[in-house]
């Protein structure tokens, strides 16, 4: 029997990685071990072993089929890599800027700190930002960062990408959790978009983790009249 304590590592996080390794190269459809075959390999408890294929199902390199059980996934189709502000605008042949309203470190309210993982109270860098294309403001952006994770981020000059700061120090995100909402602009939006108060705007939260750390919680509010927001979807045959 495998015993994940005494590794150092998050028993999910052994758990998850052997069954990554042992399905990485298997036919799509392929079954997946089965949870109560990993509890007994590795001596946890079953609500460890179902963390782990969780993280591997929200991956997309699992799927669960009701009734059935849980199999290596088909390749998702036409889903893109996960990108940047910088980098969406970009890929459409626009230019982008950042204007940076205030770039400082904080304590994290309860909202922030539960979605980074943190404990309310601790230290977060809040960077708030006038995104720019083509010399028009596009949004404001707040984005939080867990200051452990990013040590000296405000002691150099700001990055003109977050995400290839993120990417040079290793913590690239691999996949994001978005809500997009339709709201009209505040008094104070409205000012920084320019834009009439009471103007139609987007709301776009993320959530975005680099394997299962997350990295960034931002909130961005989009002119609905400049901004277009583009999905790829596709279907699995």
């Amino acid at each position: 029997m495998l015993h994940a304590a005494g590794s150092g590592a998050l028993k999910h996080v052994q758990v998850r990685e052997y069954v990554r390794a042992l399905v990485r190269d298997a036919e799509p459809g392929s079954p997946a071990p089965s949870e109560r075959e990993l509890v007994q390999q590795f001596g946890v408890a079953r609500m460890t072993v179902r963390q782990a294929m969780d993280a591997l199902v929200t991956e997309g390199l699992l799927e669960r089929i009701p009734g059935r059980g849980t199999f290596v996934a088909r390749p998702r189709r036409g889903v893109g890599r996960l990108t940047s502000f910088t980098e969406e605008m970009h890929r459409v042949g626009l230019t982008s800027e950042n204007q940076t309203l205030h770039a400082r470190l904080g304590q994290a309210g309860p909202g922030v700190a539960r979605a980074l993982g943190i404990t309310a109270g601790d230290a977060v860098i809040h960077w708030k930002r006038l995104r720019c294309s083509d010399g028009e403001v596009i949004a404001i952006e707040d984005a939080y960062l867990n200051e452990v994770m990013l040590p000296g981020f405000l002691q150099a000059p700001l990055p003109a990408s977050l995400y290839d700061e993120l990417g040079a120090r290793g913590l690239r995100p691999t996949w994001a959790e978005d809500t997009v909402t339709a709201d009209v602009a505040s008094p104070d939006e409205a000012d920084l978009l320019g834009i009439a108060g009471g103007t139609a705007v987007l709301r776009q939260t993320r959530r975005a983790l680099a394997g299962d750390a997350v990295v960034e919680v931002s909130r961005s509010c989009y002119r609905a009249d400049r901004y277009t927001l583009r999905v790829q979807l596709g279907v699995e045959g």
